[in-house]
C-alpha cells in the first residue's frame, strides 16, 4: 500500500535541544514553527538554530501563551533576526500588548491573523511597497 501525501500536508521537524521539541509544519505559502513548553530561553535558542534552514521562506512563530514574554524579549527578534528581502515573518503570541512593542515587528495574537498579514504583504510587494 503506497500513502499519497497532499502537498498541504505538514512536516514535523523536531530539533534537538535538551529533550524540547520545536514543531515545525509547512503550508502552502509559509512555514509554521510553534513550541508549547515554557521556556523563553529554550525557545529562543531553539529558533535562531532552526531558522537559518528557512531564511528562504516565510515564516509564522507561533509562541505558546504558557511563555511569558516580555517587551524587552520580543526586542531580541528584531535584534538578531535577519530577515531575507521579500520574505515575512509573523509571530502569533496574544499575551502581549502590541502598542507598547515596534511596529515593524509582526505580531498578532491568531493564527488566522498571521495568515492575513502574510497576504497583504505578498500584494504590497507585488505593487512595489
Amino acid at each position: 500500500m503506497v500513502l499519497r501525501l497532499e502537498w498541504r500536508s505538514f512536516i514535523y521537524w523536531r530539533s534537538k535541544l535538551k529533550d524540547k521539541e520545536m514543531i515545525v509544519e509547512k503550508k502552502e505559502n509559509y512555514t509554521l514553527i510553534s513550541w508549547d513548553k515554557d521556556s523563553f530561553s529554550d525557545f529562543y535558542i531553539s529558533f535562531f538554530k532552526l531558522q537559518k534552514n528557512y531564511k528562504e521562506e516565510h515564516l509564522v512563530l507561533e509562541i505558546s501563551n504558557n511563555i511569558n514574554i516580555t517587551e524587552e524579549e520580543f526586542s531580541l527578534f528584531l535584534i538578531n533576526l535577519k530577515k531575507e528581502p521579500g520574505k515575512s515573518f509573523v509571530i502569533v503570541y496574544n499575551n502581549v500588548n502590541i502598542d507598547n512593542l515596534p511596529q515593524s515587528l509582526n505580531i498578532v495574537p491568531t493564527l488566522l491573523e498571521a495568515e492575513d498579514i502574510l497576504g497583504m504583504e505578498a500584494i504590497e510587494r507585488e505593487l512595489g511597497f
